[in-house]
């Protein structure tokens, strides 16, 4: 392996600092209103996600000075062990359901969500197991079905939960994984196919989901009812203009948009610090995914070029859902927006994930 350089990639570590500072400053100013109403504590829920915070960059430190390569070794026990916390999580009496959707392991308010454990599990099982068998991948059976089963098995445990959007955004960065490493389109064609059919399947099975896309395609149809989060997170976008409200001038959040500290802070990052505010955190996540490619393309193994593309595919996959729920490009899923939205397993996994990817940046060929 190449040397590592003196320090990691200091555009993404800049930019990750960045988004992370403007999600504290959101999380407080999104749930002020609700936790005074609640628990009598303005602050929180950004109390919480400061301590979770400070977790996640303690461990964002520790991988980013961890030769990457460690995790190599360790990959196919961290998919073992995350399967396990997926069936342990489906037990009634130890899962913790929350939101409609038995997806938690804890106790009181603090626990952890094995969903989010997974995604990165996965990403670095595969990295590994492609790494290893690349020749392989273009034959369907050998090289291509093996992986795809175990992406299968996970989402369909996660599903059981049920938990759509968790599932999506680990199916959708381990297929951009799969195709990097050489699968062929004709058999990735193939399976999508079968995959738009299983979709069908699935909002077949469970009428609330067919009335997300129902209420996704005219949320008007009931305002009241299916359609109301998008209306209203529409209704936060809209009055933000060019330059706001103002920060802490939100109207929405005062329980008119549900859950504007997590799924939908976008809306009231949109509406109090208006299109410029959005774009520029756009342009924030642009700049992390933009240097993890970078980090993919000169990395000194196919192992780290893998990781590194599952790694941004996680977050490019998750940013680009979220905001196209919120501005009601796509049905809603429960996708929280990464490094801004409340949240401690998802906060805590992705500084731990990104402290990987920067360790990469720092063996640059």
């Amino acid at each position: 392996m190449a040397k590592a350089r003196s320090a990691p990639d200091i555009w993404m570590l800049s930019a990750i600092g960045l988004i992370l500072a403007i999600g504290l400053i959101m999380v407080y100013s999104a749930s002020a209103v609700l936790a005074f109403h609640e628990f009598g504590d303005r602050f929180y829920f950004v109390k919480r996600q400061v301590i979770f915070a400070a977790l996640g960059v303690g461990a964002l430190l520790f991988t980013m000075n961890t030769p990457y390569t460690v995790w190599k070794k360790w990959a196919p026990m961290a998919l073992i062990v995350c399967f396990g916390l997926l069936l342990l999580v489906l037990v009634p009496g130890v899962g913790v359901v929350r939101g409609g959707a038995r997806s938690w392991l804890g106790i009181s308010s603090f626990g952890i969500q094995p969903s989010e454990f997974m995604k990165l599990a996965m990403i670095l099982f595969l990295s590994k197991w492609l790494s290893e068998k690349q020749q392989t991948i273009t034959q369907f059976t050998k090289g291509l079905m093996p992986p795809l089963g175990l992406v299968g098995l996970a989402f369909g445990l996660i599903m059981l939960q049920p938990d759509l959007g968790t599932g999506a955004v680990m199916v959708g960065a381990s297929l951009l994984l799969i195709f990097t490493a050489g699968a062929r389109m004709a058999h990735l064609g193939g399976l999508a196919m079968i995959g738009v059919v299983g979709f069908i399947g699935l909002v077949i099975a469970a009428p609330y989901r067919l009335k997300r896309i129902t209420n996704f395609l005219d949320p008007w149809a009931d305002p009241l009812g299916g359609g109301y989060q998008i209306i209203q997170s529409l209704y936060a976008i809209g009055p933000g203009g060019l330059v706001g409200l103002g920060l802490g001038m939100s109207r929405q959040k005062f329980s008119y948009l549900p859950e504007p500290q997590t799924d939908f802070i976008f809306s009231i990052l949109a509406e109090e610090l208006g299109f410029i505010g959005g774009v520029t955190l756009i342009l924030l996540f642009l700049i992390v995914i933009w240097r993890g490619v970078r980090a993919a393309i000169a990395a000194p193994d196919t192992f780290g070029s893998l990781l590194a593309v599952g790694i941004t595919g996680i977050v490019g996959v998750q940013v680009l859902i979220n905001i196209g729920v919120v501005i009601g490009m796509m049905p809603v899923t429960g996708i929280t927006l990464p490094l801004v939205s409340y949240g401690g397993s998802s906060l805590t996994l992705l500084l731990t994930a990104l402290g990987i990817l920067l360790n990469i940046s720092r063996y640059s060929r």
